[in-house]
């Protein structure tokens, strides 16, 4: 379809711009598990979320809404990011993209619709930017 072009490009070139050049580090595996993964100077700190999410998307939601929470507390990031059985999730203005290690390739999962939900790619008609 015309519509997977683009975003078949656009995940390729993502994938091409990040670097992979020291150790991988991977997100743990533990089945049902969500994570909030904070970048700190020893490494990543992955802080469980209390309930368990059955799907990757699920999770997303879960941190997508943590995110909204801290903005409405007063907080200043808008792009965080996460894992979920074995996946890295990083939220950021586009949608969510996901990879296997930190520094890896990194592929779009879900884009924000026009109203900022977060939605599977082509499942919402794309309109010219203006």
């Amino acid at each position: 379809a015309p519509m997977r072009t683009p975003l078949i490009l656009l995940a390729l070139a993502v994938g091409f711009v990040l670097p992979s050049c020291s150790r991988q580090i991977e997100p743990p595996g533990t089945p049902g598990a969500c994570y909030h993964v904070q970048p700190t100077k020893e490494g990543l700190k992955f802080n469980r979320l209390p309930s368990a999410q059955p799907s990757l998307e699920h999770c997303a939601a879960a941190l997508e809404a943590m995110r909204i929470r801290f903005l409405s507390m007063g907080g200043n990031q808008t792009e965080i990011a996460g894992a979920y059985q074995s996946n890295f999730l990083f939220l950021v203005s586009a949608g969510i993209y996901t990879s296997t290690s930190w520094e890896g390739a990194r592929f779009l999962a879900l884009v924000r619709s026009g109203d900022g939900r977060l939605v599977l790619p082509g499942a919402m008609p794309m309109s010219p930017e203006p």
